[in-house]
């Protein structure tokens, strides 16, 4: 199977999504020309033209409402945010539209709306733009939020969450931009809210999301050798979170670790 980054992996999605589908369109700034903070939309604009690949003014919160409109509409809006950090300028529209539109209809509107924004630290990027946002939405119903540790995740993921009719937070960590994995040339889908389990054991359970769980699986590796059996579980989807295999895990093994880089006070 060929190998490729996980930067790759998400490009590849949003591009297969829009020649499958003329309703998908991406808006942000500089993802046109400049090709995105990060690369991941460059050579799109040459491929879909302005009006798919939509170079946004620096205002989160007005291109952030356009996208909201247009999936009222029937279409199906990616929002690509610089950094994650600056999905506070989007909360009104996020946590008090977006999220709220289908209840407040009683069901005869639909979002399908994806805000894509990468986050964490690590790459000096000082304290306003390293941080992990999935907590400040982690409590607003109507939200989904994905958080892909490997290509082959991310891929199917965004594929994913790009066809489901809520909107959905897709957090990428920057440092896994780089991370190579197989990714199969074929179309497939990785449903939402199915937790997965990286590793077997029997020892302890380790629960981790995005780039935690590269670590946790080094961690294991580490521990194997000293004759600790690590499972390793990742979530992928952390809102609604497929609980089950976290409680047989817990079940089996009797002790249960969290490893998350968010903060500790109010983290998930």
């Amino acid at each position: 199977m060929r190998v490729i980054t996980y930067k790759e992996a998400i490009r590849e999605a949003i591009r297969e999504k829009m020649i499958e589908d003329e309703r998908v369109f991406i808006i942000g700034e500089d993802i046109g020309v400049y090709g995105g903070a990060f690369g991941i939309t460059m050579g799109l604009i040459d491929e879909f033209g302005p009006k798919r690949v939509v170079d946004a003014p620096m205002s989160e919160a007005s291109f952030t409402g356009l996208a909201i409109g247009a999936s009222i509409l029937g279409l199906r809006p990616i929002v690509e945010i610089m950094f994650a950090d600056f999905l506070t300028f989007t909360a009104d529209q996020i946590i008090n539209q977006a999220a709220k539109l289908r209840f407040m209809t009683g069901g005869q509107v639909k979002i399908p709306l994806v805000v894509r924004s990468p986050q964490g630290s690590g790459t000096g990027a000082a304290s306003q733009h390293s941080q992990n946002t999935e907590a400040w939405f982690f409590n607003i119903p109507g939200l989904k939020i994905v958080v892909p540790s490997n290509p082959y995740d991310a891929k199917g993921l965004l594929k994913s969450s790009i066809e489901d009719n809520n909107p959905v937070i897709f957090l990428e960590h920057k440092l896994l931009y780089s991370l190579k994995g197989e990714v199969p040339e074929e179309d497939y889908r990785v449903p939402l809210s199915k937790t997965k389990i990286v590793k077997e054991g029997s020892d302890i359970t380790v629960v981790s999301t995005s780039i935690m769980v590269q670590r946790a699986i080094q961690a294991s590796e580490i521990l194997e050798r000293e004759g600790i059996s690590v499972e390793v579980i990742d979530p992928r989807t952390i809102k609604p979170m497929d609980m089950e295999p976290i409680i047989e895990s817990v079940k089996k093994t009797h002790r249960l670790l969290v490893v998350y880089e968010g903060c500790l006070t109010g983290g998930i």
